[in-house]
């Protein structure tokens, strides 16, 4: 599975998937930190990848028009980047499960 990590999460999350067997980057490897969510939308569709964001607009978008990439919308409060990892370690699995059951629009509390 492909991941684009938004950019109001660490790049660390997109290289911690990538140690766990998933394509992953982040919209900073694409020079798409400062782009548009139009963009990101329009590239993540392009390169068949999940976003994963803390954007609400995302989720938004998604429930409003089921075309597009899947998102994973992380609701959780700001973190550091080590508790960050550490809940989205015990996340994933409920994440992939939703993915592969065709779910286009996860929420993560």
């Amino acid at each position: 599975m492909r991941f684009l990590v938004d950019a109001q999460l660490p790049p660390a999350l997109a290289r911690w998937l990538v140690e766990r067997g998933h394509e992953a980057e982040h919209v900073a490897d694409h020079k798409l930190e400062a782009a548009s969510d139009s963009a990101i939308w329009d590239f993540a569709v392009a390169a068949s990848a999940v976003i994963v964001t803390k954007d609400a607009d995302f989720a938004t978008r998604k429930a409003l028009d089921d075309k597009g990439p899947a998102i994973a919308w992380i609701r959780i409060p700001n973190v550091r980047r080590s508790a960050l990892l550490v809940w989205f370690d015990r996340a994933a699995p409920e994440i992939l499960a939703a993915l592969e059951r065709g779910e286009t629009l996860i929420e993560m509390i």
